[in-house]
């Protein structure tokens, strides 16, 4: 395995599952979001563990998600949080994923395909209710619902929806609509039509609106060790779930003035000890971090210098480091020594999920089942 690596303490992932359950009880359904490869996690291998420790449902973002956890022996229900286009319905349908559905048009599609393979398909309602980006409005979920009813073929498996502002400070927005969501579905419920699993808590409901908790709660980034912002109370012990690292490659003394890296942009201010370190931007590693992070080496942080290359950069040491080649670097993870995701996304200006989803494939997951 090459030096370069993203280690997975799988313990964590247990830990934060555990804080979720005692939140929620054990009347609460549990949907872990596993999309994007499991926030770059490994789909496969979180989704044994999470369903090991407790986790009822996986939630993926395409058919070819699902398609690949299915592959891997994973028997669990899936949810499809995204519409597919026309030509993936098959596979959806061929897979056991439980798609969201906003629209009749799409459902009469899902129904004839559930028909020509033989298949009943629980299918969830997706309503809108602020977020503005897919969805029935509430007023149209009565009709959807009567339509959805009707098509052979098709079962409706839970009606959802999804908070936009749930992830800042208390909002009274929020309040708001989970009120019109459960107006919605306590009208089907009064027609005697089913509802499934009514599904609406977030990351950010999980932990500040348990009214928004139903059937079943759908927490995504809480489950990878890091709160989905700033804004919210950090009042539970979430801890980080990846950790990323690398190796020193290189060690070299220089003296002042000596510029680093493409464009020359840095240039020592007096002798150091510049090390060169095994990663870069192709393996997902920021290049707008240039010149704003810091890496964990022996307990201690250094800074990085000059611009990240595509597949190394380089770290000011100070002029006497007890660095050796070959030291361990980390770039983020649990260790309070050091950085998490959640500080470098704020050097750049951007969010934890981004992090972490963007390390690169060419980068071996190491799944590691100790304490952290």
């Amino acid at each position: 395995m090459r030096g370069t690596r993203a280690i997975i303490h799988l313990c964590n992932l247990r830990s934060n599952i555990e804080i979720v359950r005692s939140l929620t009880g054990k009347g609460i359904k549990l949907c872990m979001a596993v999309k994007a490869n499991a926030y770059g996690h490994g789909a496969a291998g979180i989704a044994r563990t999470a369903l090991d420790a407790g986790v009822d449902v996986l939630a993926v973002a395409t058919a070819e998600e699902g398609a690949e956890l299915r592959e891997a022996g994973i028997t669990a229900p899936l949810v499809l949080f995204s519409l597919p286009l026309p030509e993936e319905i098959s596979d959806v349908v061929r897979y056991d994923i439980q798609p969201f559905v906003a629209d009749a048009g799409l459902a009469r599609a899902f129904s004839e395909e559930a028909k020509r393979q033989g298949k009943r398909l629980p299918v969830h309602l997706k309503v809108d209710v602020g977020m503005g980006r897919i969805g029935v409005k509430p007023e149209g979920l009565f009709t959807l619902a009567q339509d959805v009813s009707r098509l052979p073929g098709l079962s409706i498996g839970g009606i959802c929806t999804h908070f936009p502002a749930s992830d800042g400070a208390a909002d009274q927005e929020t309040l708001n609509q989970i009120v019109m969501f459960r107006a919605a579905v306590e009208r089907l419920r009064a027609s005697g039509l089913s509802t499934g699993l009514v599904h609406a808590a977030n990351s950010g409901a999980v932990m500040a609106y348990p009214e928004a908790y139903f059937d079943m709660v759908r927490p995504g980034i809480i489950m990878y060790g890091y709160y989905p912002s700033r804004e919210q109370e950090r009042r539970f012990p979430f801890k980080p779930v990846m950790e990323l690292q690398t190796r020193v490659v290189f060690l070299k003394r220089v003296a002042p003035g000596t510029p680093i890296s493409y464009g020359m942009t840095y240039r020592t201010e007096s002798e150091t000890v510049i090390a060169t370190i095994g990663i870069g931007y192709g393996d997902g590693y920021p290049r707008l971090l240039s010149g704003k992070a810091k890496v964990l080496i022996k307990g201690s942080l250094y800074p990085v210098v000059g611009r990240i290359c595509m597949d190394q950069c380089m770290v000011d040491l100070g002029k006497n480091p007890d660095i050796s080649l070959y030291d361990t670097v980390t770039l983020f993870g649990p260790d309070p020594a050091g950085p998490d995701a959640e500080d470098l996304a704020d050097a750049i200006g951007t969010i934890p999920y981004e992090i972490f989803c963007g390390i690169s494939k060419r980068v071996p997951r190491a799944y590691l089942h100790g304490t952290k």
